[in-house]
């Protein structure tokens, strides 16, 4: 089974048990319960039913904080309704589906007034007990606590922030990353503030720790990384100079997953070939175009609506496969192609892997001319837990990186013989599994085509959907794009 597909018929029940719940609540004070199912303005009739002011909502677009005043806003609301301990808060934000339902139903809970007023606080003064400095304090503690448990194990929030994944994911695309999917992982470096991820907004300092870390370890998961999945995961360069970061404070990237442990996989004329076989294209996947016209430019509103791309320092224009069918009909075109690299020629001014980056140990003074380039690479195997390989002038490049940096063992060359932890071999047995990623932009993407393997410790989820997006060069009005808001993600 899919695990996307796993996955919803997992979440699905209990969202619609917690919905149940609020259905119900809303009923108790007086509301329609219909308000329950309308997203953002159920947000509304939950600050009017606890008393804070409706403005509150313009908190709630803001990273970070959005996240505590979310809680907030739950607290206040289950207050309205007479629960006050620790442990009903606690319950009722890590079993909503169950705590929700069960007090909308149950006779016993019922809506005592609005939690945030003066007249409430004074009139169940015994019951909260708590100054107001107190008892925000307690909430934002406990929000930070319960958020950091939510975007570990469970779901959390990333936006898009480059191309290199047009035309399947946006710049300025929101999306939920499931963590559960392939199995959360546990945090390596759990000393760290909250909701930062390696640097700490305007201090521009570290926001962890890294003097005490622990092993890598997953747990369960619905399934593992599949071929076609979108995946985040951690950029496994930033473990050199000059950040030397842990494996988890690492920059989080988004790209497809198109080769999977003990996979062959090479690039032909830019198409993917997996194990021989040609693999499934993106639906969003673009590249380069070259192309003449008869003398007239080319009409920026016909590019705009073919959702044609030309960024900055690149004069070829960037397009999907059906949008240069259409616009190769145009009149005005005389020729359209794609701007594929040669085959068998390594280009110099654009290197890939093993070539891009400098290899830390070297097996001989010079690198073998593989003759890749990003649109004709490999064949090349993927490594898989368990998997030898026989090291030589030719592999010792490909898998120098995975065998030293991320399985963490001492590489030593002597003259010819390759010394690994002090031992001299000529083969080395992986001790995880490794994954082949790409971005759906293919000539507008850094890649594992140009820095190799990304180790199963480096992933650490599968983007589900988008929840919002906007385009920052739009007009106000049209900054939202609507239709790409719920849609899930290919």
């Amino acid at each position: 089974m899919d695990s996307t597909i796993a996955f919803y018929i997992f979440a699905l029940p209990l969202l619609i048990l917690a919905t149940a719940g609020y259905w119900k609540l809303f009923e108790k004070a007086g509301r329609h319960s219909w308000e329950a199912l309308i997203p953002v303005y159920s947000i509304y009739v939950m600050l009017k039913i606890s008393g804070r002011p409706v403005w509150w909502l313009i908190w709630l677009i803001i990273p970070g904080i959005n996240v505590i005043i979310g809680v907030g806003i739950y607290l206040d609301f289950i207050k309205s309704y007479g629960k006050f301990t620790i442990r009903q808060q606690a319950a009722g934000i890590l079993l909503s589906f169950i705590y929700l339902p069960k007090w909308g139903f149950e006779q016993k809970t019922v809506y005592l007034g609005q939690s945030a007023t003066v007249d409430f606080r004074e009139k169940y003064r015994k019951n909260l007990n708590k100054s107001s400095v107190r008892e925000w304090t307690e909430a934002i503690i406990f929000a930070m606590v319960a958020a950091t448990l939510i975007r570990t194990f469970f779901i959390e929030a990333y936006v898009i922030p480059t191309p290199s994944m047009e035309r399947s994911l946006l710049v300025g695309d929101f999306l939920f990353v499931s963590k559960f999917n392939y199995g959360a992982r546990v945090p390596m470096t759990p000393i760290a503030f909250p909701f930062a991820h390696h640097t700490l907004p305007m201090f521009n300092t570290k926001a962890y720790w890294d003097g005490f870390e622990l092993p890598y370890y997953r747990l369960p998961g619905l399934s593992n990384v599949k071929k076609g999945d979108v995946v985040v995961f951690n950029y496994p360069m930033d473990a050199d100079s000059p950040y030397y970061r842990p494996v988890d404070k690492q920059e989080n990237y988004i790209k497809r997953c198109q080769g999977a442990p003990g996979d062959t996989l090479s690039l032909l004329n830019a198409q993917v070939y997996v194990n021989g076989k040609m693999a499934p294209n993106p639906p969003g996947e673009q590249i380069d175009y070259t192309y003449t016209t008869t003398g007239v430019d080319l009409n920026p509103k016909v590019l705009d609506e073919l959702h044609i791309s030309i960024y900055d320092g690149n004069p070829n224009p960037t397009m999907t496969d059906e949008a240069a069918g259409i616009l190769k009909g145009y009149a005005d075109v005389k020729s359209l192609f794609p701007r594929i690299a040669k085959r068998g020629y390594a280009e110099p001014l654009d290197p890939v892997f093993p070539a891009k980056y400098p290899i830390h140990v070297m097996l001989n003074p010079k690198l073998p001319d593989y003759k890749w380039n990003v649109d004709n690479f490999g064949p090349i195997i993927i490594p898989k837990k368990g998997w030898t390989v026989k090291l030589d002038s030719m592999t010792f490049p490909l898998y120098e990186r995975a065998i030293e940096v991320y399985e963490k063992n001492k590489v030593q060359v002597a003259g010819k013989d390759i010394l690994i932890n002090g031992k001299k071999t000529d083969s080395y047995t992986f001790k995880m599994n490794y994954y082949w990623m790409m971005g759906d932009n293919r000539h507008d993407s850094e890649d594992s085509r140009y820095w190799g393997f990304v180790p199963e410790d480096h992933i650490e989820g599968k983007a589900l959907f988008i929840w919002m997006s906007t385009d920052e060069n739009a007009s106000f009005f049209n900054r939202i794009r609507w239709s790409r808001i719920f849609r899930a993600i290919r």
